[in-house]
């Protein structure tokens, strides 16, 4: 089918001239357009839609590429970069999603069955369209007064890339052919603009010669990511979140403007999906601006306080990305332990590890580990319930808190001593629980967790056995402090004592392989 023949079939036939041979219409394209958007609209069933649809990609296809996107001839006084764009939105509008006035800011899937097939048939006619406007980019004008504008192709990059990014990934509205057409897309795009990959089409080219697209594609995303209008469209939270996560320092923060506020929004949802994928970007912006600017304006100050008040809950998921970005965050707001005038003056450190050590005292189901020995009197009573407690077959929270213990022993060593007798006990019991378990814990788990039983009890060893004129030195400061401690003579001869009498009565191979290392090193160190 020729253009012509498509032209009659859209109703765009050209009146104005008989020369049935013109390779293009004599009028403007802004009219062709103009009339497509018209029957599309009038469209009612899915049918007649997706028949429009297929002339559409018809008329591109066949359409003269100057006579398209050339601002002169037909198109003189015309800008085509807004023509094309209002013409590309109307299709985008096709596949939006539909709202949600839910307070959940989710529909059932069944809202969405009609949208993959929609967002395939434009993708395939913005696909034609995209290449016909990378080709014109090669073409100059026939009037050499008319002074080129800005390509059309760049006009289209932002709002195509947004609904690109809206079908990429598995969600309710988008199936495998509707994924493979949006990364297809994707990849055109980024080939459009001559980058290399996504992060080069956001962001620029580092030598500074092409300004990237993500001031714009966040300038249309604005209306959708204020608190009253983010849940509206269930696509606007994860198309923010993996567009920002391609944006890395130093260009992140030109726009932390218009990302950390709508960032806190979302994280600040009721629920936890929403404020995991919040946290999610919030740590971005941690890690890729700089701690100058995040301390502007009171912004690391208020994000620690979002962050903090996260710390309540219970929810294993949240926990799981609320305390690598407090972690982070903190080295932005305190200072290093090395320059700090004082190291053990309290700070906010202090505050979230307090809190984090009485969830954990009261509640078994959180899983952290963090090292400090400050708080050692209620970190040993956090070690020694987890410890009692079996959490197979996965045995992830035994696991973690000896991997705890182990770097509190390395870390806090001078203060050990005191408590020598309770961790012990308590290694020893997980030795025999570990020995006697019958339930489906995997024999590797079993053996890992007999490997950091060992190496927590050889680390108490060497501490019997560390230099002894340091220890009487220890002793003595205490006793002028009036401080109870263990006299490492008494430390030494109770760890050999209960190990080897445990050796001794114990059956199981694997168990007295473990205790055969801790008393063998205990007898070189003598």
């Amino acid at each position: 089918m020729d253009l012509s023949e498509i032209l009659t079939k859209l109703q765009l036939e050209n009146k104005e001239t008989s020369d049935s041979t013109s390779p293009q219409p004599c009028i403007p394209v802004s009219k062709a357009l103009s009339q497509i958007q018209h029957l599309f609209r009038a469209a009612t069933s899915p049918k007649s839609q997706e028949g429009i649809l297929k002339d559409i990609r018809s008329f591109l296809s066949a359409a003269d590429v100057h006579w398209l996107f050339s601002p002169c001839c037909q198109n003189a006084g015309l800008n085509i970069g807004d023509i094309w764009k209002e013409f590309v939105n109307s299709l985008i509008q096709h596949t939006i999603l539909p709202k949600c006035e839910l307070d959940s800011g989710e529909l059932p899937e069944s809202s969405y069955q009609l949208i993959p097939d929609r967002a395939k048939n434009i993708t395939e006619v913005l696909l034609i369209l995209l290449s016909k406007a990378a080709a014109e980019k090669h073409l100059n004008p026939c009037n050499s007064t008319v002074v080129p504008e800005t390509s059309p192709a760049s006009t289209l990059l932002p709002s195509v890339f947004i609904f690109a990014a809206t079908h990429l990934q598995d969600y309710p509205w988008t199936t495998a052919s509707s994924r493979f057409a949006a990364n297809k897309l994707m990849d055109l795009l980024v080939e459009t603009a001559y980058c290399k990959n996504v992060r080069e089409l956001l962001c620029g080219k580092q030598d500074g010669g092409t300004t990237g697209i993500f001031g714009a594609v966040l300038e249309l995303q604005r209306p959708e990511l204020k608190k009253d209008t983010w849940k509206l469209n269930q696509a606007t939270k994860h198309v923010f979140l993996w567009s920002l996560l391609q944006v890395p320092r130093p260009w992140l923060c030109v726009h932390l403007e218009h990302v950390f506020p709508a960032s806190l929004i979302i994280s600040d949802d009721y629920r936890t999906e929403n404020k995991v994928l919040g946290v999610r970007c919030l740590h971005h912006i941690v890690m890729n601006v700089p701690a100058a600017d995040l301390r502007q304006y009171n912004r690391a100050q208020v994000l620690y306080h979002a962050l903090f008040n996260h710390l309540y809950t219970s929810d294993a998921d949240l926990i799981q990305v609320v305390l690598p970005c407090m972690l982070d965050l903190l080295q932005v707001l305190e200072n290093p332990s090395h320059r700090a005038g004082d190291p053990r003056k309290p700070n906010r450190y202090d505050e979230v590890l307090r809190l984090i050590l009485m969830h954990m005292e009261m509640e078994h189901k959180i899983k952290l580990g963090i090292l400090i020995a400050r708080h050692l009197k209620r970190l040993e009573r956090v070690i020694v319930g987890f410890l009692e407690v079996c959490d197979a077959p996965e045995e992830e929270a035994r696991l973690y808190v000896l991997k705890t213990l182990e770097s509190t022993i390395r870390h806090a060593w001078p203060r050990i001593a005191p408590r020598l007798h309770v961790l012990v006990k308590s290694l020893v019991n997980l030795l025999y629980d570990v020995s006697t378990d019958c339930s489906s814990t995997p024999q590797t788990m079993k053996d890992e967790l007999l490997e950091h039983v060992t190496r927590c009890l050889l680390l108490l060893s060497e501490l019997c056995g560390q230099d002894l004129q340091f220890c009487h030195d220890v002793l003595l400061t205490c006793k002028e402090q009036h401080r109870p401690v263990l006299n490492p003579f008494f430390v030494s001869s109770f760890l050999k004592a209960v190990l080897g009498g445990v050796h001794g009565s114990c059956s199981d191979a694997r168990v007295s392989q473990c205790l055969e290392k801790v008393l063998q090193s205990m007898r070189c160190l003598q």
